[in-house]
């Protein structure tokens, strides 16, 4: 079996060079921190990001990212923000890169398959998204994905042996746009989550801001020519109830700060690891309005984000002018 790289040692990166090393496969896994990069080889522990892990001894790690170039295929962990740049450091790209990061672009409005596409373009792109804890997948426990394939059927049967193991399953997906939108629209929603968590108002309003954030997913998706069937499997409405339910996300986390008082910029800078949807909710926003596309949740996470009080921003969202369901803007 030839060796997969595995580009990020944060907890998600981690987490999937564990599963792939399951088998026995070998995993080269970069790592920016070259004290991580010490600790994998010597100890066979992510201690930084991934603590409850004890590694298996198939995985190596590298603080030289052209290292990976003669790996089979990588996958690609950084957070969405480095995207560029990282993948523009690896030199000779191997034909199949997964990218595994949820998240557009702030400076640009691109999609991340479109940051890879434009960084390395004789590469075929594929999008590994759905509802998955890292620490879980780490620890072997049974979790499915959408991977959605640019090079289309071809790809996803030169991947499907690759990624595959008894308990992580992978279902094939030809709409990258659909599994991008997923992943970067959920994790904004799951901000709002949190709020309505750290405000105390109640499962009853965190299960109707779950359903009224899909419609807004579903919009977007539309404005974008996604498929709606994607945004209804595991990379949109399958991560949205994941995310969206428990502490164990980043995002949901951070709403649940802001929700109980905290500012934003105390909480971002407080971080070790990335809440992708801080960086989202901005350019997702600015998106929204440029393709005409009614995302009130979305815009409210923007200005919570931006300083304003969750409670006057909840009060806001209750006042909005009462509608019909199906069809409906907000």
């Amino acid at each position: 079996m030839s060796t997969i790289g595995v580009l990020g040692g944060g907890a998600w990166g981690t987490a999937l060079a564990q599963m792939l090393a399951s088998d026995g496969r070998e995993v080269l896994l970069w790592a920016r921190e070259s004290e991580l990069v010490a600790e994998i080889n010597s100890a066979h522990t992510n201690s930084l990001f991934l603590p409850s892990a004890k590694l298996h001894p198939t995985i190596s790690a590298t603080g030289n990212v052209q290292d990976l170039s003669q790996c089979e295929a990588i996958l690609v962990v950084t957070p969405a923000q480095h995207l560029g740049p990282v993948l523009g450091s690896l030199g000779k790209a191997p034909q199949d890169l997964i990218l595994c990061s949820k998240g557009i672009e702030a400076s640009s409005g691109r999609l991340m398959n479109d940051v890879a596409k434009d960084t390395v373009p004789d590469s075929d792109i594929a999008i590994l998204s759905g509802p998955t804890f890292a620490h879980e997948v780490a620890a072997g426990m049974p979790t499915a994905v959408t991977l959605a394939c640019g090079g289309g059927e071809s790809q996803w049967q030169r991947l499907k042996p690759m990624i595959a193991r008894p308990q992580f399953r992978p279902y094939f997906s030809d709409d990258v746009i659909g599994a991008e939108i997923g992943g970067a629209v959920k994790n904004v929603l799951a901000i709002a989550c949190g709020v309505v968590d750290g405000l105390g108002l109640g499962q009853n309003a965190r299960a109707a801001l779950i359903a009224r954030g899909y419609a807004e997913m579903l919009r977007f998706g539309d404005a974008l020519g996604a498929q709606r069937e994607t945004l209804a499997g595991l990379c949109g409405l399958g991560d949205l109830v994941l995310t969206c339910s428990s502490t164990s996300s980043r995002n949901f986390s951070l709403g649940k700060a802001l929700g109980e008082g905290r500012s934003p910029g105390e909480l971002m800078r407080d971080r070790t690891t990335v809440a992708e949807g801080a960086h989202t909710a901005p350019v997702l926003h600015a998106l929204a309005q440029k393709h005409g596309t009614a995302m009130p949740i979305v815009e409210a996470v923007n200005a919570l984000l931006g300083g304003a009080p969750a409670k006057d921003i909840v009060a806001q969202l209750l006042a909005r002018p009462l509608t019909a369901e199906q069809g409906a803007p907000a």
